[in-house]
């Protein structure tokens, strides 16, 4: 078994339940375990920026999947889930991406591993150190809290105190 951890986020209609059909969905998923669940954070978009604020979070997992069959089970629940596909950075229903799987290097052409862009991005270091805050990112061979407390991003990420994880699954 593998740990991986998963970046997830979503900024059309209904955000919560696009998120809590994602993560149930993946929890059912075969060859993944669910560990751990981030608090939800609003944040500003990044890229095309008129555009509704996001829901962020990570999950940890492990699982037995190898990165590219993990990827496209993503993918599937995103599917499944009501992902449109429109402009690059634009609006989305959900969106998962695979942002470290163990100490693992990757680069093919649908999969770059450790994400390339995660380190420059305050909406998912802030997510990724709340539950794994000692992870060390295996390019830059640092901690997920050395990144976010060197990290130049000012973009809004505040905690949505309205939902939290701590008890999913449900009983």
């Amino acid at each position: 078994m593998h740990s991986a951890y998963i970046g997830f986020g979503s900024n059309i209609n209904d955000r919560l339940s696009y998120i809590e059909d994602a993560i149930h969905a993946l929890s059912q998923a075969k060859g993944i375990t669910l560990q751990k669940i981030s608090s939800l954070y609003k944040t500003a978009p990044v890229g095309y920026e008129t555009q509704a604020d996001f829901l962020n979070g990570v999950v940890a997992i492990k699982t037995s999947l190898s990165p590219h069959t993990l990827l496209h089970t993503l993918k599937q629940i995103e599917t499944d889930v009501g992902r449109q596909h429109r402009a690059r950075w634009g609006p989305r229903e959900i969106d998962m991406d695979i942002l470290i799987y163990g100490d693992i290097c990757l680069q093919s052409l649908y999969l770059i591993i450790p994400h390339p862009e995660m380190h420059l991005r305050r909406f998912v270091l802030v997510p990724l150190a709340e539950i794994a805050p000692d992870v060390v990112h295996p390019v830059f061979n640092e901690t997920i809290q050395t990144l976010l407390e060197r990290l130049e991003d000012d973009k809004s990420v505040v905690k949505n105190k309205d939902y939290d994880f701590s008890s999913y699954p449900p009983s």
